[in-house]
């Protein structure tokens, strides 16, 4: 999974935050193309020909695991990570609960679990910030916020609604996200999903 761009440039005296400046890569987003989506909190997942594959950051200067498939060609120039994907070991005791989640064989809103990648949620998985009673998969892209619209400003749309962020998706596969954090909102606590459709 490459590394989505954020729909506004960074801040430079701080990095964790944006600014209102648009990033130019993402302009399509505010042209009105893609449908903006619901980024879950959880870990990544790769489903491939019936194969399931988690999401590995290599750190610069570490050697990856056996088997490990690099998603790009180089470090990621800020984090210093080169993100790939790992084989799922049935067997380990740290894939448990993505097995848990595979047993259900389909996703948490009910779609069949095809190729394509997902985000694993649950009761261990990043402090269950989904508040789900159970492991479950999420397609990316699988829940779209039709309530988000870019003439509210998003800080205010974050703050009503409490998630990770938005992910917008165009038909040419391109895709930009936004999180709460980009704003200073680190809010997780179960409250106030929002509608999702």
């Amino acid at each position: 999974m490459k590394k989505i761009p954020t729909i506004f440039k960074r801040d430079e005296t701080d990095r964790s935050r944006v600014t209102d400046e648009i990033n130019p890569v993402c302009q399509w987003v505010f042209d009105g193309e893609g449908v903006a989506t619901r980024k879950f909190d959880g870990t990544a997942i790769l489903i491939r020909g019936g194969r399931v594959f988690k999401r590995y950051d290599c750190k610069r200067g570490r050697v990856p695991p056996p088997l490990f498939e690099a998603a790009s060609d180089d470090f990621d120039p800020v984090t210093g990570h080169l993100p790939g994907w790992v084989p799922m070991n049935k067997e380990a005791p740290e894939d448990k609960y993505l097995v848990e989640a595979l047993v259900a064989g389909k996703t948490w809103y009910g779609a069949p679990l095809v190729d394509g990648t997902y985000e694993l949620c649950g009761p261990k998985i990043q402090g269950n910030a989904e508040q789900l009673p159970h492991h479950a998969l999420v397609k990316h892209g699988e829940v779209s916020w039709l309530e988000c619209k870019l003439i509210w400003p998003l800080v205010d749309f974050f703050k009503e609604y409490n998630v990770e962020g938005i992910v917008w998706h165009h038909p040419d596969g391109r895709m930009a996200k936004i999180k709460a954090r980009d704003f200073g909102i680190y809010k997780r606590d179960g409250s106030q999903k929002g509608e999702i459709t």
